[in-house]
């Protein structure tokens, strides 16, 4: 499979904003949106973002009408990339009114993390290269220096990104290389995508974060991609943020308990989640884990699509 990244962003490019998932609240996505205003970029957001659902106060507005948004801001050539807004609960209502390789046709930075993470998943499966990172109403994210420096970046001038893991760094678990293709997300998007017609189980790295799960509920869902064989074909694991559980020290103890009799090289501690500090990086590339090192290399290809 042929890896494709989308064109870098240039200054006076136009970016659109969609919400496949959750409801946001327009005061924290006019301040998000500044940021990006703020690298030169030209920002609209599409009319679904903000509509609201008659009777689910908890999605951004009717499954049809956030399907419907995503796939005209994608098709929509005067957008270079497309944001999403923020992640929630939703995305999996809308996967069936999504013809993916029908998106993965024409490439463009896609941004999005946590229930996004269904939007990655097939995308990185037709070889589209994506970006895990801070949303455009992630007003705490935006504002903290690194974590926005490194969306910018792999936006702007991928190249220059030489350590997906730096500068928090993270802590060795396993030691050892590994190489393949960056995949992943979040555990429960992860875990809930199998025996779906969107499941793509993954070949190469991968990377794993969560939030607001307790323990025993970590432990299912690990178990859960145990026993379906999600990880057979993995060749490294980076622990992100499992931000918010009940118990921090359970949630890594439980982690670590499930994946560390796969022997493979892993670290743990990476600043990938629902942190202040949420380090973007790309899914769907080729990388190189050095877990003994505690460091992540994207591998980029030669030359970009579309340039």
């Amino acid at each position: 499979m042929n890896v494709v990244v989308p064109r870098s962003l240039q200054v006076g490019d136009r970016i659109a904003v969609v919400a496949p998932s959750g409801a946001m609240r327009a005061e924290r996505l006019e301040i998000g949106t500044e940021y990006l205003k703020g690298w030169g970029l030209e920002v609209e957001v599409m009319p679904s973002v903000l509509a609201g659902h008659e009777r689910f106060a908890y999605l951004a507005a009717e499954d049809k009408a956030r399907a419907g948004d995503f796939r005209d801001a994608w098709l929509d050539d005067r957008f270079a990339a497309v944001f999403c807004g923020r992640g929630g609960y939703g995305v999996q209502r809308m996967l069936e009114a999504v013809d993916f390789d029908e998106l993965a046709a024409v490439p463009k930075w896609f941004v999005g993390f946590s229930d996004i993470t269904a939007l990655h998943e097939p995308l990185n499966a037709r070889g589209l290269v994506t970006i895990h990172g801070p949303m455009a109403a992630a007003v705490e994210q935006l504002g903290v220096v690194e974590g926005r420096s490194r969306l910018h970046d792999l936006l702007f001038e991928p190249e220059s990104v030489t350590d997906l893991l730096a500068p928090r760094g993270a802590r060795t678990l396993i030691g050892g290389v590994a190489e393949g293709v960056l995949r992943g997300g979040n555990l429960a998007l992860l875990a809930s995508s199998i025996g779906t017609p969107t499941y793509a189980a993954p070949s190469g790295v991968v990377v794993l974060e969560d939030v607001s799960e307790q323990g025993y509920r970590i432990d299912r869902m690990l178990t859960q991609l145990l026993r379906s064989g999600w990880f057979d074909q993995v060749t490294g694991i980076v622990v992100g943020d499992f931000s918010g559980s009940d118990d921090q020290g359970l949630a890594a103890d439980v982690v670590r308990e499930r994946l560390e009799p796969l022997g493979l090289p892993m670290v743990e501690g990476a600043a990938v989640g629902h942190e202040d500090l949420n380090l973007a990086v790309p899914l769907g590339l080729p990388v190189r884990l050095d877990a003994t090192a505690a460091t992540l290399t994207p591998l980029w290809p030669g030359a970009a699509a579309g340039s």
